[in-house]
């Protein structure tokens, strides 16, 4: 079958990579406290398992899996438990975390660099190995990776998607992630395709990275069933359902998961620590991320550990440049980011980034708004073949039965493309987000009162 290049719809923004894309990366070891949220996944938070006054090493479990959709939680640094407390998290709400004093030292809890045959790992064991290691999905959502790899039907796994493409402006790990550890990345999705007999591994990168393209290509060379797809540089080409549009051909509303059209999809940095996990028994606490903006002093890529300080690591990383005034804080990047009201927050296994911005995007545009042209540009970008003008109508006027039924606006991605493309500078993504918000919390209130 030959594979599309792009899918439907989607925009250019400016990437700013040239920021951060050459700078390779490097370990970061922070010196303060570290807090490690018990809500790091998609599903039920993790239970403490120390208590304060307990000393704890690197990939030691702290906290363990609440529920099949659920994580493990290990420490990435060694010291002594301080509190389980609240504190703030990047949410803005106060959330329970176990805070642990960082004795600097980083004593490992094993010896992680001794691998194992892979010939003598069992499937089972490779399954069991990946949630004992509490991976989770580093590409942002966060969603438990032993879950993801249980499908109810493993025979009927046509693809597994390496996700490469690295979309969001701004963010540079993944890419050099893939430069520095292409061989392993390809040794996780050998085991990955050991549980699915029918399946081909497909790592698709955007095509403005001919770096890694290269690296990965040479590292999948002779690879049975395993092949690197370049794909067309655009927004959201890195979204889950637009990999999937483009390689398998399909569509499927929201309310299906990708393994329900024949395919799984994993980020390239989840894929090494399904790597790390089989073949050494390493816990997940520490990930690629990328710290830049045209507000920080000296932009770069990092191996950073669960539960490090944002502010800490912009600190180390020399600041902000002189003379340039903060405007907004993003964890991740500009067109799916969410703003931060502080960087006194902890790190958290999904995060992949933090863009300080000198200009205010959301601000600008807010001051240059108008009414809807009706020109219908937003249609034409939407990734989902959706209708945002008259969406946005539809929430404006409260009418939830015509947005969720007729207009299919729960199956909105809120990848933004929309907004960005607007001529009238609206803010759709945004009313689509409080829109799916309140249909959510009126289903909520009328299943409450019908008990």
């Amino acid at each position: 079958m030959t594979l599309k290049d792009t899918f439907r719809g989607g925009v250019h923004p400016a990437g700013h990579k040239e920021l951060s894309r050459e700078v390779p990366l490097r370990d970061f070891l922070p010196t303060g406290e570290m807090a490690f949220p018990l809500s790091q996944h998609i599903g039920k938070p993790a239970k403490p398992i120390v208590k304060k006054g307990d000393t704890v090493l690197v990939g030691q479990r702290i906290a363990e899996a609440d529920g099949f959709v659920s994580a493990h939680i290990a420490s990435s640094c060694s010291g002594t438990v301080k509190a389980i407390e609240k504190r703030r998290v990047l949410s803005g709400a106060m959330a329970d975390c176990i805070v642990v004093d960082n004795d600097g030292q980083f004593t490992p809890a094993a010896d992680f660099n001794a691998r194992q045959d892979p010939a003598a790992i069992t499937n089972d064991e490779l399954l069991r190995r990946v949630q004992e290691a509490g991976v989770v999905g580093l590409g942002g959502a966060g969603f438990p990776t032993h879950v993801k790899l249980k499908p109810r039907d493993a025979a009927a796994i046509r693809y597994i998607i390496a996700n490469g493409a690295e979309c969001e402006p701004y963010l540079t790990c993944n890419d050099q992630l893939m430069r520095v550890k292409a061989n392993e990345i390809v040794e996780g999705l050998q085991l990955m395709l050991r549980l699915f007999p029918n399946a081909e591994g497909i790592i698709a990168i955007e095509d403005n990275k001919p770096v890694a393209i290269a690296a990965m290509k040479q590292a999948a060379a002779g690879k049975d069933k395993i092949r690197v797809k370049a794909m067309k540089t655009k927004y959201p080409q890195g979204g889950e359902r637009s990999l999937i549009q483009a390689i398998a051909g399909v569509d499927f509303p929201v309310s299906k998961l990708p393994a329900d059209v024949g395919c799984i999809v994993e980020n390239v940095g989840t894929i090494y620590a399904i790597q790390r996990a089989v073949l050494y028994n390493e816990p997940l606490y520490a990930q690629c991320f990328t710290l830049t903006g045209e507000a920080v002093k000296n932009p770069g890529n990092y191996i950073v550990r669960d539960g490090t300080s944002f502010a800490e690591l912009l600190e180390a990383a020399g600041g902000l440049k002189e003379g340039v005034a903060l405007k907004k804080a993003l964890v991740g990047g500009p067109m799916m980011g969410i703003a931060m009201g502080s960087l006194n927050v902890p790190i958290q296994k999904q995060n992949n980034g933090l863009t300080l911005l000198a200009e205010d995007p959301s601000e600008q545009a807010e001051a240059q708004m108008t009414a809807c042209l009706r020109c219908g540009r937003c249609a034409t970008v939407c990734p989902m073949g959706l209708l945002p003008q008259l969406m946005a109508e539809a929430a404006l006027m409260g009418n939830y039965d015509r947005y969720e039924k007729k207009l299919y606006g729960l199956e909105c991605i809120q990848c933004g493309s929309c907004s960005y493309i607007c001529p009238a500078k609206r803010p759709l993504t945004q009313t689509f987000k409080q829109m799916k918000a309140e249909i959510l919390a009126r289903r909520s209130a009328e299943g409450g009162s019908k008990k």
